[in-house]
């Protein structure tokens, strides 16, 4: 009996021994199931603001702990918020508060720009007005100084080289560098500045390799028709001559057709003969709706013609339209340097090659045709001067625009402007500096030279936009 009682008494211990070890567990537990959403907002609203409330600048403490709302302004999600677009997007003033409720409706804004990672970097100091890897004032008034006068200065070394402007080196120098440039320009903006005018990075937005058919579409249809010129004027060159007189009346209305098209009006209107004054009127004309390449001036003169000029009673009409045009050109590139150097330096670097590789042919031509047209050297080197000033004009708009506004049109403007300047004004240039070579029984060499500018020119920017995340210059 005793024994039954014992066992009894035991087992009612170890019951409510269990049963205190439950409710303990269940008391540490039941906090854990207490929590809700109300309670994180009470919190970060206890820890970033007071009376429950957030004013704009506690708000952005927190956004800046979160490190997010860094960016630029920029309306498109795909970049970095400003603190400035967060509060416009949810209708807030600088009189504004936040509360629990407006705190939760900031959490799917913010959830994207962590998401996507957009915002990342480092801290950015609060003496640096630099945000989001974007250069400070100092480095884009600085960098883009130095480049236009580095693209200045280089485009001025074209004027050492007018003497040997009649000798066949030359001539196959200047093809490469036009091609050089039409390599560059076409590149820049197929992969930089038109992508870069509908808000694309290129470490994003993987989006180069797309451009770079782009480019790979203009190249195909190059290659093969340089090929199908060579193996067809090869075929003609080995066969019989049996053409009727229509025929070849046909063959040369065609050639007339395409030289009018590659603006070759030189070859096509006989050359000036005559008296002085005849060469003169001649010479005006002719200038004025032909080709401004290089060799078509009179190769048979010696170096020294170059410096000469020819003496005209005054300045010929079509000095004062190469001036005023070469300005409107230069503006526009600085235009398009300023705004390059506002969103990274490494952008304002790689515009600024490809307008360095545009500038040189180009400066040099436009020289060699202001000294034709009546100007002596001092006044040709002043005007170009005058036009070159008007690249530093344009890079202060252009800073100017892009660091207060939206850079985006910049770059939509320059982008077209050089797709025209390379497919419209250096490709039929580039085919005329290049048809001495391929009338005079050297195609292939012409065709190696105006490839090797064009693919160096692709491969430049190509790299430059690849390995940009890798680029370190500001």
């Amino acid at each position: 009996m005793v024994m039954t009682l014992t066992w009894a008494l035991l087992q009612s211990l170890l019951f409510l021994e269990l049963l205190s070890l439950s409710v303990a567990e269940d008391a540490a537990v039941g906090p854990v199931h207490s929590l809700s959403a109300a309670s994180f907002l009470q919190d970060i609203l206890h820890r970033y603001g007071e009376n429950e409330t957030l004013s704009l600048p506690q708000l952005q403490s927190l956004l800046e702990k979160l490190e997010v709302g860094r960016g630029d302004g920029s309306h498109n999600v795909s970049q970095c918020l400003s603190s400035s677009t967060f509060f416009k997007a949810h209708n807030l003033t600088s009189e504004s508060v936040v509360d629990a409720e407006g705190l939760q409706s900031f959490c799917p804004t913010i959830l994207q720009q962590l998401e996507t990672g957009v915002c990342r970097g480092g801290a950015v100091s609060k003496n640096e007005t630099a945000v989001d890897g974007k250069p400070s004032p100092g480095e884009v008034w600085g960098f883009g100084v130095l480049a236009v006068t580095l693209i200045n200065l280089a485009s001025l070394l074209g004027i050492f080289f007018a003497p040997c402007v009649g000798r066949p080196f030359f001539r196959r120098l200047l093809a490469f560098f036009i091609a050089l440039s039409i390599g560059t320009l076409l590149s820049n903006a197929v992969l930089q500045l038109i992508p870069e005018a509908f808000g694309f990075n290129p470490l994003k937005d993987s989006y180069v390799s797309t451009s770079a058919v782009v480019f790979g579409g203009f190249y195909l249809f190059f290659f093969t028709e340089k090929v199908l010129k060579m193996l067809l004027k090869q075929k003609h060159k080995h066969g019989h001559s049996h053409y009727t007189t229509e025929t070849g009346k046909r063959d040369a209305e065609e050639g007339v057709t395409e030289k009018l098209q590659n603006g070759d009006m030189d070859h096509i209107i006989p050359p000036p003969v005559g008296s002085e004054s005849d060469l003169r009127s001649h010479h005006g004309d002719e200038k004025a709706v032909g080709s401004l390449a290089v060799q078509d001036l009179p190769g048979q003169q010696s170096s020294c013609y170059w410096l000469k000029g020819i003496r005209y009673s005054n300045i010929g009409t079509l000095a004062w339209m190469i001036s005023l045009s070469d300005g409107l050109h230069n503006f526009i590139d600085g235009l398009a340097i300023g705004a390059s150097f506002t969103v990274s330096v490494f952008q304002g670097v790689s515009t600024s090659i490809a307008i360095l590789c545009e500038e040189f042919p180009h400066e040099l031509g436009d020289f060699v045709i202001l000294l034709n047209a009546g100007m002596n050297i001092p006044q040709a080197l002043f005007f170009n001067f005058l036009s070159a000033c008007c690249c530093y004009l344009g890079l202060a708009f252009g800073i100017l625009a892009g660091s207060h506004f939206s850079s985006n049109w910049i770059f939509g403007l320059a982008g077209g402007m050089f797709l025209y300047i390379a497919l419209a004004d250096m490709f039929p240039e580039m085919n005329e500096v290049s048809k001495e070579d391929e009338e005079g029984g050297r195609p292939l060499t012409a065709f190696l030279i105006q490839n090797a500018g064009l693919l160096a020119g692709f491969s430049i920017m190509l790299l430059l936009t690849t390995f940009s995340g890798q680029i370190q210059l500001g």
